[in-house]
């Protein structure tokens, strides 16, 4: 856990540096990269930028404005990532395996019906909001209602934890040691998940391959 400690302290360091040296462009570039599958945590961006606004560095609603933009526009990138993924899955073995048709039909179908309710609420739950936009790309999810419940989701996101760096001041830099106990949970049950999707998809491959046979 010292090691993982000492990791996060350069991150946090690392992300101050940017911000106090870019402003609400460094928000912006960091908040993109976060959801763009690049996991830099907005626990510590957005608190940071909020203790930054309580000291009259930034305004408080800019932050929050700038943060969620950010989020939107790696969101679409991944979006659009996931879509090229899926034009060109036939190019590369192991996406050919992974990513099928019956699987490219099934997803479509779950976003189709749940995709709205899906990506808000991914966008504020860690870890999981860093990754969404790749599955809603490969279910071809409208791309408007994609990009509205993005913003909608990463607004209340980017504001609680706006806010909570602001009332927090000085101590803003507690919230990621609570958010990381959550992260590790939530890590944990996206592996087993994965761990199971990934066993079941090839036992129903298998079993296709000894019926036809």
């Amino acid at each position: 856990m010292d090691f993982v400690s000492g990791i996060i302290a350069l991150l946090a360091q690392w992300i101050a540096e940017i911000i106090r040296g870019s402003g609400y462009l460094g928000i912006f570039i960091l908040m993109s990269l976060e959801s763009a599958n690049i996991p830099i945590p907005s626990e510590i961006i957005m608190p940071f930028s909020g203790f930054l606004a309580s000291m009259g560095n930034f305004s408080l609603w800019g932050v929050i404005i700038i943060g969620s933009l950010g989020n939107l526009f790696g969101s679409i990138l991944s979006y659009f990532l996931a879509s090229y993924i899926v034009k060109n899955r036939h190019k590369v073995g192991i996406l050919r395996m992974l990513i099928s048709d019956d699987f490219l039909e099934r997803a479509n179908g779950y976003f189709k019906r749940y995709g709205s309710a899906s990506v808000f609420f991914s966008r504020v739950l860690p870890v999981i909001r860093t990754f969404i936009s790749l599955p809603a790309g490969l279910g071809k999810m409208n791309f408007a209602k994609f990009s509205l419940f993005t913003l909608v989701g990463s607004f209340f996101w980017s504001a609680m934890l706006a806010y909570l760096g602001w009332v927090l001041g000085n101590n803003w830099g507690i919230l990621e040691s609570y958010f990381r106990k959550f992260d590790v949970i939530v890590l944990a049950a996206l592996i087993a998940a994965g761990t199971y999707w990934f066993i079941h998809h090839f036992n129903v491959k298998i079993k296709k391959n000894r019926t036809r046979v």
